[in-house]
Parts: C-alpha cells; sequence; structure tokens
C-alpha cells in the first residue's frame, strides 16, 4: 500500500461508474496496468443495478450480503458468485487492491517497480522492470520468474494476490518498507530483498527516431496520459511523421485514451460501447492534427483501451497500423462496492470501433504484419507516407 497520511480517509468509489477497459491480470507489482476511466457517469450503485446480462452485479452483490448474514466473507462468497456467472474479466478486490488502482492510474504508486503476468503452467513471471526502481537497482529483469514473495509460494496464485502481497495491502506497507523476493532465471534461484517507494507511473515516453520521426510510447492509459500524447504531438517538427507505439500496453482509463485520439483526429466517433443494451458513444475533441503521418504499432500485448484508440485510427483513416494481432479484449466493466468495503468489478457490454467492428475475443488486425523490427517497418511506412522531400 501507499505511503499516504494514515490520518486520511480511504478513498471511495469515485463518484458515478467508472468504465473500465483493461486485462486485470496484468499488474504492475504496486501498479495496476490499466482500468477506471471515468466518462459517461451516473451513480455508481444505481448504475450498477441496472448494468450487466440477468442482474450480474445484484448476483454478486447478493451472495456477499448472504455470507455476511452468516458471518463468512463477503469477499469470497463475492469471488465464488463472479466464478460461477461465467464472467471472463470479472473479478473481485478487496478495499486496499482497489484504492491502489485508483492510486497508480492517477500517476502515483507505492511498489518495487516491476510488472508481471501468470504464465501458461501457473508460474508468476517478470515481464516489464522500470528503470530506476527498487527492482531495476536488484538486477532483477524481465523473463525472471518469481517464485515467493516474504516466503509464500507463488505457482498458482492469481497475479492480483501476488500483486497485494507484494504491495503490503493486508499490513497497509508504506514505501520505505522491505519485501523478500524468491527468483529464479534459468538454473539460478535466490532471494532479493527490496524496499518499496513511491513511484510515478510515468507512461509516456517521447523520443525522436529516424531523423525527424517522433517515437511517442504510451505503456498504459494513466490520468493525463492522453494531454501527454496531444503536447508530445504539438512539439514533433512540423511535417514530421509519428510512430505511436502501443505495444504491450494494456489498457487504462477510456476517457484519457480518447483524449489521446483527439490529438489525431478533428472529432468525430471514437469507438460505441453499450451498458445493458443501451448504446453510448466516445467523441474525440475538436482539432487535432489530422495531416501528420502516422503509423500506430501493436502486438498482442496491445489490449483493451489501447484497442480503442487503435481501432478509431485505423477505421477513420487516420492512421496504418503496423505489427500483430492485438489481444482482444472489448468488454466494459464497471465497479460496485460490497458490504464490506470489497469491489466486484463486472462485465456490463462491449465497446465497437468506429466501423462496427467488435474487438472482444478478435483483436485488431494490422495493416502491415511486422514482428521482428517493427519498429523499423513502422519508420519505413512513415518513408512513404511523407512521400519526397
Amino acid at each position: 500500500m501507499s505511503g499516504r497520511d494514515p490520518f486520511c480517509q480511504p478513498r471511495r468509489i469515485r463518484r458515478g461508474a467508472a468504465l473500465t477497459l483493461m486485462f486485470a491480470s496484468v499488474l504492475v507489482a504496486g501498479a495496476a496496468t490499466g482500468s477506471l476511466p471515468q466518462a459517461e457517469r451516473k451513480s455508481a450503485q444505481d448504475e450498477a443495478r441496472s448494468a450487466g446480462p440477468a442482474g450480474h452485479h445484484a448476483d454478486v452483490t447478493r451472495a456477499a450480503e448472504e455470507a455476511m448474514a452468516d458471518g463468512k466473507s463477503p469477499m469470497e462468497a463475492a469471488k465464488r458468485a463472479v466464478s460461477r456467472s461465467g464472467d471472463r474479466w470479472g473479478a473481485v478486490y478487496s478495499q486496499g487492491e482497489y484504492e491502489e488502482f485508483e492510486e497508480t492510474l492517477d500517476g502515483q504508486y507505492t511498489g518495487v517497480g516491476l510488472w508481471a503476468r501468470s504464465a501458461h503452467d501457473g508460474r508468476i513471471e517478470v515481464t516489464k522492470v522500470r528503470a530506476g526502481s527498487p527492482a531495476a537497482t536488484a538486477g532483477i529483469r524481465p523473463g525472471d520468474l518469481l517464485r515467493s514473495v516474504d516466503g509464500r509460494k507463488t505457482d498458482g496464485r492469481p497475479v492480483t494476490e501476488v500483486v497485494a502481497i507484494l504491495r503490503g495491502d493486508a499490513t497497509d506497507a508504506p514505501a520505505g518498507t522491505t519485501v523478500r523476493l524468491g527468483l529464479e532465471r534459468g538454473t539460478r534461484a535466490w532471494t532479493e530483498t527490496v524496499r518499496r517507494a513511491q513511484l510515478s507511473t510515468d507512461s509516456v515516453a517521447v523520443r525522436k527516431v529516424a531523423g525527424s520521426v517522433t517515437l511517442i510510447r504510451v505503456d498504459t492509459f494513466t490520468k493525463g496520459s492522453g494531454d501527454q500524447v496531444r503536447e508530445a504531438v504539438r512539439q514533433a517538427p512540423p511535417g514530421a511523421g509519428i510512430v505511436l507505439d502501443l505495444r504491450g500496453n494494456s489498457g487504462g482509463l477510456v476517457t484519457e485514451a480518447v483524449t489521446a485520439a483527439s490529438a489525431f483526429l478533428d472529432g468525430g466517433l471514437v469507438a460505441t460501447y453499450d451498458v445493458d443494451g443501451e448504446q453510448r458513444a466516445l467523441h474525440a475533441e475538436p482539432g487535432g492534427d489530422t495531416t501528420r503521418p502516422l503509423v500506430a504499432l501493436v502486438d498482442g500485448g496491445t489490449m483493451s483501451a489501447a484497442e480503442l484508440l487503435t481501432g478509431a485510427v485505423q477505421d477513420r483513416g487516420r492512421a496504418l497500423v503496423v505489427g500483430s494481432r492485438t489481444f482482444g479484449k472489448g468488454s466494459v466493466q464497471m465497479p460496485s462496492r460490497l458490504p464490506d468495503g470489497s469491489v466486484a468489478e463486472l462485465t456490463v457490454g462491449h465497446y465497437r470501433t468506429p466501423s462496427g467492428r467488435a474487438v472482444d475475443g478478435r483483436g485488431i488486425t494490422p495493416d502491415l504484419e511486422a514482428d521482428e523490427g517493427a519498429l523499423q517497418r513502422a519508420e519505413s511506412v512513415l518513408r512513404g507516407l511523407a512521400g519526397p522531400s
């Protein structure tokens, strides 16, 4: 957990239901990559009552209430109800885990600076390490296996549970506290003690490549990242091409993805989505740069809100998409508070690209397939789009 003032009141679900477009199992150790956008809000509880197939939220809430009345764990009962529902993306989080999600999406989190995922065999694999973080200082690398946290084996555990232990959710562990990691790399196994730190997400990075080409990489859509993309476009040399690198972007705040789309579109439709059968739309703000050559770079790790953005610029003819087929997570989740303070995030609908394409389970097919050397291919495409100088 974070090092916030212990006398502060815990943050509640932000007023109104927040759309969630994220892959919840891909988490930063100390941050969740994605979630909880704030578009189109009503009261969270009002939205939850009407949302979801066949009273999905109501069933989960009822199970939690009955468990509490029987002196049992509402959170565990809710998890079982979600499992029975068949909601692939539904999840139940403790109050502490949910607060960490909100802090992460505000651009700050307490953690060790590594990203992790559950491998097909149930082991927890490090997928990314933040430069300058405690994990990086300890020499942890992508591809390392995280076998234990503070003596607790991680194999077979949900990634959300492993992350909660890493953060110290149970004890509200602040920055400066230590956590012991059991790691494996090939034939080497070792233990490393790292100290949690207050970190910023720094989800947008900008650099120049191949002459005047500007590369804008977005790791996840956190608060302010959409404006960062717009500023990077404004600061790029006049007429220069842009590569929008969304590889490995597991989603985030829908409103930020729409703001990022506004950097390249002059208003108009970004996506449609449904909540309990009610159709809604997301629109870009007018005034974006519609003339600058643009390539969107994607891969199998491009998910959720990042797929929403990719589909928008592809369907609207604004960008060529280069890379490999995206993940295919196009469902919408909304949160509701359970009786014990935990939070259920349940699927309430799906979104579609401007042309009406469904993304969930299908992904987005790039205009040009590229795996190895995808960035170089994107740069080559940009040179072709720019034409002779």
